[in-house]
């Protein structure tokens, strides 16, 4: 796993910047969500939505998950959702496919990006740190918050 802050906001995160995405964000794009429950993406965009989180399915493929209407891309989300913003953009997508998810995330205003686990591309976090979004790479949304849940 591997977060990345950008410097004008190092000060704002403690020794597990992870607990405070956890807490401060509270609506979550999930982008590539599936309804088939063998996929990874289907069980954590269920639990985010049973602890208490706003999820958004974002996945073109799909009409609705989990009784959410589901958006072909983020610019359709957001501006469904507003004037509440997406906070932050969790990620099921092969490497490839990360580029353009990163620049739509910073262009609706998303304030971290979390490649799940197995899920790394050094460009596009390079390209969001310096756009100033909170990057979270290599790290399953689930096992991370259970880990914490506690504390929550």
């Amino acid at each position: 796993m591997q977060v990345l802050i950008p410097e004008n906001l190092k000060q704002e995160f403690s020794a597990d910047p992870i607990a405070d995405i956890l807490k401060r964000y509270r609506t979550i794009a999930v982008v590539g969500l599936s309804s088939d429950p063998n996929r990874a993406s289907n069980h954590v965009g269920e639990y985010i939505k049973a602890v208490g989180y706003r999820m958004i399915p974002v996945n073109p493929n799909e009409r609705e998950v989990f009784g959410e209407k589901s958006y072909a891309d983020l610019e359709t989300a957001a501006a469904a959702i507003a004037p509440q913003k997406i906070e932050i953009v969790d990620i099921f997508r092969r490497p490839e496919n990360i580029p353009p998810v990163v620049d739509r995330a910073i262009a609706i205003g998303a304030k971290v990006i979390w490649m799940q686990l197995g899920i790394e591309h050094e460009q596009s976090a390079a390209k969001a740190l310096s756009s100033g979004l909170v990057i979270v790479m290599d790290a399953c949304f689930f096992v991370e918050h259970k880990r914490r849940r506690s504390s929550l």
